[in-house]
């Protein structure tokens, strides 16, 4: 069972050594880097390369652990116990399985995605640290304990909102997904544009590159942004010359696909209005 990428992703030698590193180690791998460079596509890609199903805990700022195991919903059976309902007899009927109880009981092996784990509660990767370590954990309320029948593939990601444990990253094999140089940047766009013009892919990757390394940008456009501006050069049927015509001008033509707040379009807008001046 080993990941090697896919048509549709486009996986670096050692992003697929960090994947199989994890599997073979049978740890979460915990992936980090900036938005937009792939990280929750990852986990979609490897359940579908290997053909395994796909679970998927989207981690907001309220969500807590316990919602990951199950949940029990004692308000439905106080209103069912007035009601005369029987189902009230059997606790287990309120009993709201979380993602990683689907996970663990799944028939065949799985691959788990805890998608943004940075955005919740700092106490909230320590309180899994049980369950990913043992793979299993204990219902309370029905007195039973489940555990993995298959230990699933668990892929966890992090845009680095704020530091994670130590104890919860010791158990982590940990990968950082490094933004693309030009030659992978210009596959990725392969697979989602093909048969781009060469001279216009090189010209609009010249230009992206060039407002990334601009100092002083408060948000460097990423991966799938670069995917956007480009679909929308190919839609109005830009050329290579449209985009060295408009060389002499800071912003880019679409900018607004790849500058998303007022301070970056400002800084542009100086540049621009500096080098007129010292014309």
């Amino acid at each position: 069972m080993r990941f090697e990428g896919t048509e549709d992703y486009v996986a670096t030698d050692d992003l697929s050594v960090a994947v199989n590193a994890a599997i073979a180690l049978e740890r979460p791998l915990l992936v980090k880097g900036e938005p937009g460079t792939g990280k929750t596509e990852l986990a979609r890609q490897v359940a579908g390369a290997l053909g395994l199903q796909m679970i998927e805990w989207s981690v907001k700022s309220t969500t807590r652990a316990q919602q990951g195991l199950y949940e029990y919903d004692a308000v439905s059976r106080l209103r069912d116990s007035q009601l005369g309902d029987e189902r009230v007899h059997d606790i287990s009927n309120y009993i709201r399985k979380g993602k990683l109880w689907q996970a663990f009981e799944a028939p065949e092996r799985a691959v788990l995605l805890i998608d943004e784990i940075d955005k919740a509660d700092i106490e909230f990767p320590n309180d899994l640290l049980q369950e990913l370590d043992k793979m299993e954990f204990h219902v309370y309320e029905t007195g039973e304990t489940i555990r993995a029948g298959q230990r699933p593939i668990v892929i966890i990601t992090s845009n680095n909102e704020k530091e994670l444990p130590d104890a919860f990253l010791r158990r982590c094999f940990f990968h950082y997904i490094r933004f693309p140089d030009a030659e992978t940047l210009a596959r990725i766009v392969e697979v989602h544009h093909p048969g781009i013009k060469k001279d216009l892919l090189a010209e609009a990757l010249t230009r992206f590159y060039a407002i990334r390394d601009q100092q002083g940008l408060k948000k460097k456009p990423s991966t799938s942004e670069v995917l956007d501006w480009l679909k929308l050069l190919l839609s109005e049927d830009l050329t290579a010359k449209d985009l060295r015509e408009d060389a002499g001008n800071s912003l880019p033509r679409l900018h607004g696909a790849l500058l998303k707040n007022e301070q970056d379009v400002a800084l542009f807008e100086r540049l621009a209005f500096l080098a007129r001046r010292g014309q």
